[in-house]
């Protein structure tokens, strides 16, 4: 089987910190190249594959100010398009934009849809419902005037989160600083228990930053870190007492969630998107409406196993069942069923 996989360019695949769309994308390339599939990736020329590498942005555009996103992308698409007839299959993980090059070639295609960035992008997942395979990462993140080959939750490499079976007294906000995550909700929760927040993630809204979030970072009770990989990143994950992910919008998945459980950090969240999908509520975090009952559960963060937490992620968010729920729709699409 030949597979041609079109990454996101906003960063570099796999991204070197902040890039879950071009994680995903490499974590699955790299266990499809490990099952015997011959996989193109279609990213930027500094990205890491043991696949075969094509592209034509010499780096994430994101990570080049002198990039205009738009001339890219069109660069970019175009060059998997133009060599269509090379594969079996292409896998679209970058949105909408490689859709309106389908109806232009006869490969197969799959698009994963990582979340609807506003409902204006819907009319072109519509316009192509009957010509591409979508794939939902969660079945909260369905858009009911689509139709879907499957939901396929994420996946991560479990192995390479270190499990901390003790944790901290410290409370732990992973993610974008924007409303959407609830920067802000995680540090009035943490102010209002008393612990210390360790607040780590890319600054997205800058006038959020400056009223709700930097007003309060102290260095002691409130500390923002910023963007963090590698093993910075996997202690943060671990060593805390819990992960607030009070989130102001329907979140489509939700890695941070997934990698702090995997180090069996228990997660509080409120009950929205996809959340009940990823939390087991009283086993592996809690699942809370109102922000009088996220400060409540804080309290009650020491009655979680926390190597229940590792367990659900092993049984449930592993890359290898990831691939083969991807294989699996492959084959069966390769196959006209």
């Amino acid at each position: 089987m030949r597979v041609a996989m079109l990454s996101s360019i906003s960063w570099r695949t796999p991204p070197r910190a902040y890039g879950p769309w071009e994680l995903v994308t490499s974590l699955l390339t790299e266990a499809l190249v490990a099952r015997g599939v011959d996989v193109t990736l279609f990213a930027t020329l500094d990205s890491q594959t043991s696949g075969k590498l094509a592209g034509v942005a010499p780096r994430g555009y994101s990570e080049d100010p002198g990039m205009d996103a738009k001339v890219w992308e069109a660069l970019h698409i175009a060059h998997l398009f133009e060599r269509a007839g090379e594969f079996d299959l292409i896998h679209n993980q970058a949105d909408f934009m490689p859709l309106a090059f389908t109806r232009l070639v006869e490969t197969p295609i799959v698009t994963t849809i990582h979340g609807f960035s506003s409902p204006r992008i819907l009319p072109v997942f519509e316009r192509y419902d009957d010509r591409v395979h979508y794939v939902a990462i969660s079945d909260a993140d369905r858009a009911p005037s689509l139709s879907y080959a499957a939901t396929i939750h994420h996946g991560i490499e479990v192995d390479k989160f270190p499990f901390d079976p003790a944790g901290s007294d410290d409370l732990l906000f992973f993610g974008r600083i924007h409303p959407d995550k609830g920067a802000g909700e995680a540090i009035r929760a943490a102010r209002a228990t008393g612990h210390r927040l360790v607040m780590c993630g890319l600054v997205q809204d800058e006038g959020y930053h400056r009223r709700e979030v930097e007003p309060f970072i102290d260095g002691r009770q409130v500390e923002y870190r910023g963007v963090i990989g590698g093993e910075e990143r996997l202690r943060a994950l671990g060593g805390a007492r819990g992960l607030l992910h009070l989130i102001g919008f329907d979140e489509p998945f939700g890695l941070s969630v997934i990698e702090a459980m995997a180090c069996g950090t228990p997660v509080i969240a409120y009950r929205r998107g996809s959340m009940p999908e990823l939390i087991d509520h009283g086993v592996t975090g809690f699942l809370v409406d109102t922000f009088e009952e996220a400060v409540e559960a804080i309290g009650r963060l020491g009655e979680i196993d926390r190597a229940a937490c590792r367990r659900a992620v092993e049984e449930r968010f592993t890359v290898d069942r990831m691939a083969d729920e991807y294989l699996a729709l492959y084959e069966r699409i390769l196959r006209g069923a």
